[in-house]
């Protein structure tokens, strides 16, 4: 049975894989593209959900506190314009955001967005273990994802997983979470998502 379970684990995350590699952003580049959306501090867990089984294939982690940033553990969003420093992705504008979840939706899957507010203290513990915590390894997404947010303050209940969907249910009954699903209909795979992206200058 735990062949079985473990095999399971591995078919399910397939998706959740290393990138091509991507070059590591300077810090003064990072700091140049420091981008904050207005309003309150939040959270937001993202799984990529398949339209066909309704399993998830990758999870992954915003948090806009003092500046808004993708912790995107082993994901395979790669674009030159977005810079990146082990599996973080900086200067996440609207219209990176918009391509993120553009690059990850396609006719096989759907991206759900969960956010929660939190106090500026809770955004800042969460950003320093996000940019601190370093390259995750391939199809450990959620599991990195989940081992973070236990060590934010008044997320110690979020119970570990590896699979990206029971991260997801933990979150559905989160109290104040506004939840969010983005569709698109085209085909292909993220790598052809994320060349389609066009990002303003």
């Amino acid at each position: 049975m735990r062949v079985i379970a473990a095999l399971a684990v591995c078919l399910v995350l397939a998706a959740c894989a290393q990138p091509p590699a991507v070059p590591y952003a300077s810090d003064e580049r990072v700091t140049a593209s420091a981008y904050r959306e207005p309003g309150p501090n939040t959270l937001t867990v993202f799984t990529m959900v398949s339209n066909r089984n309704g399993k998830g294939a990758h999870s992954a982690l915003m948090i806009n506190g003092s500046q808004r940033v993708i912790f995107d553990p082993a994901g395979s969003f790669v674009n030159e314009r977005v810079p990146e420093q082990e599996d973080v992705l900086y200067g996440v504008s609207p219209a990176v955001l918009k391509g993120y979840k553009s690059a990850h939706a396609r006719s096989t899957f759907h991206v759900v967005s969960q956010t929660v507010e939190v106090t500026p203290e809770q955004a800042a513990v969460a950003l320093r273990l996000a940019t601190t915590n370093g390259a995750v390894p391939r199809a450990f997404c959620t599991s990195a994802t989940t081992g973070l947010m236990q060590r934010v303050p008044g997320f110690q209940a979020i119970e570990s997983t590896m699979f990206p969907t029971r991260l997801m249910e933990q979150m559905s009954t989160w109290p104040g979470v506004v939840e969010e699903k983005y569709y698109e209909d085209d085909a292909g795979d993220i790598v052809e998502g994320v060349a389609g992206i066009v990002l303003p200058d």
